[in-house]
């Protein structure tokens, strides 16, 4: 059993979709309409084939409350690995990109954490 597709909440699939490819450098790898939303499933540039990041309308009472809560209390909804945390930051800086928690040392990886704009703490990590 391996993992295929994780999914994000996500307040807006258009300006999700514009970040995660445009500014992180996600592919899209479907998008395809499912009734008033859409199917949009990202994969990480060096591995196509790999594990799918799917954009998940926060539509349900549910999710939005998740999303609220967790948001709230600063917790990463998902983390992501990154060859240098520090390059990564500087590169995101330049987007404009705000971070919670800059480059930090933490036992044997070093991570940060950044506003999605789309309802969301993201980290990314290095190993």
């Amino acid at each position: 059993m391996k993992i295929i597709v994780t999914s994000i909440f996500v307040q807006d699939q258009d300006k999700a979709l514009k970040f995660y490819t445009e500014t992180l450098g996600f592919v899209k790898k479907h998008d395809v309409p499912v009734g008033e939303y859409r199917w949009i499933a990202l994969v990480s540039r060096d591995d196509q084939d790999g594990t799918e990041l799917l954009l998940e309308p926060n539509d349900h009472p549910a999710a939005k409350e998740y999303q609220k809560k967790i948001f709230a209390e600063g917790i990463p909804a998902t983390m992501f690995g990154v060859a240098d945390v520090r390059e990564e930051y500087k590169r995101l800086i330049k987007y404009g990109v705000k971070f919670t928690i800059e480059p930090t040392e933490m036992g044997e990886v070093t991570l940060a954490v950044f506003d999605d704009t789309c309802g969301n703490f993201i980290q990314i990590v290095q190993k």
